[in-house]
This record gives structure tokens, sequence and C-alpha cells, in this order.
């Protein structure tokens, strides 16, 4: 199973879409590892800089309709070269959401009024966060703050998570 853990990277925008994670035109690229370079490079957003913002970055909170676009696999695999694991935001796009899943990673959605708690609690601050999948709670915390947020994670996407993903899963199964 891969860890959910590790520091935030606040994305402070709805609708970044799959181009924006990945470009389209590395879409030739035939290794996960070959995409490592290039995650959110055509990202624009203010006071965001994708050579250096996201190196040590594990989780991404966002907003709305994350990974609208495309259908490919390559968004979720960009993040995962990267050891981004976890992306939590208010609503995905589906398809990405469930690429996310099939690859084992988690695409967690929260209200958007606790989203927006979030920003204004732990944004620009350094900020780590704690996944405990049993208990379905993410630990947010700082220096000087913390705060738990309980999440919903169908049976179904646990057994993928936990599996490492659908082509694991369904070793294991069939």
């Amino acid at each position: 199973m891969k860890s959910f853990n590790g520091k935030v990277l606040f994305l402070d925008r709805s609708d970044i879409n799959t181009d924006e994670i990945i470009p389209a035109k590395y879409l030739t690229e035939i290794s996960k590892e070959a995409l490592k370079p290039h995650l959110l490079e055509d990202l624009s957003l203010e006071e965001f800089d994708p050579q250096t913002d996201h190196a040590d970055k594990n989780v991404i909170l966002s907003r709305s309709n994350f990974g609208c676009g495309s259908s490919r696999e390559h968004a979720p695999w960009a993040l995962e070269v990267n050891d981004i694991n976890l992306v939590i935001a208010a609503s995905f796009a589906r398809i990405f959401r469930q690429n996310m899943y099939n690859n084992g990673m988690m695409a967690m959605e929260l209200p958007p009024e606790t989203i927006d708690r979030l920003f204004s609690s732990f944004s620009g601050a350094e900020t780590t966060l704690e996944t405990n999948l049993h208990e379905q709670v993410f630990i947010f915390r700082t220096a000087d703050r913390e705060e738990c947020v309980s999440f919903d994670l169908s049976g179904f996407d646990r057994e993928l998570v936990e599996a490492g993903g659908w082509v694991e899963y369904a070793d294991s199964k069939y």
C-alpha cells in the first residue's frame, strides 16, 4: 500500500485539468519516470513555481473539479512518480477520480466548507498530513495547530487502495 502522509501542497483553484497536471506533449512517454520532471509545469497559479513548489510535497489540497479534461491515466501517473498519492478536493472529474483509485491512490472529496476552512487555517504554513485509513481521519498539522478531518472511503475504493490498485486487486481475487 502506498503512503498517504506527508507535506501538503495547496493549489487554491478549481478546474485544474489533466493538461495542467501533465501537459499533453508528454503523452508519448512510455515510462512513468519520464513524466516526473513535467508535473504541473503548465499550471498557472499566482505565486506557484512548478519547478520547486511541489518537490517535497506528498499531498495536494485543491478546490472543485480537480482532474477535469482528458481521461488518460498519465495525470495520476505523474502524481504517483512524484510521490503524491493523495489529492483532497471538493470534487473530482469522474474518470480522473477512478484512475487514481485504479492506481492504488486516493482522490478524497471533502465538503467545500471544509476545504475553505483548511485553506484558511493552513495555507501559507508548512503543513503535514497524516492519514489514518482505518479510522478514516486526516490529521493536518503545523508547528502550532492541528485539525482532524473525517472522510468517507467506500469499501471497494478502500480495497483498491489497500491492494495497490486495480491490477493487484484483480490478481488477488481472480
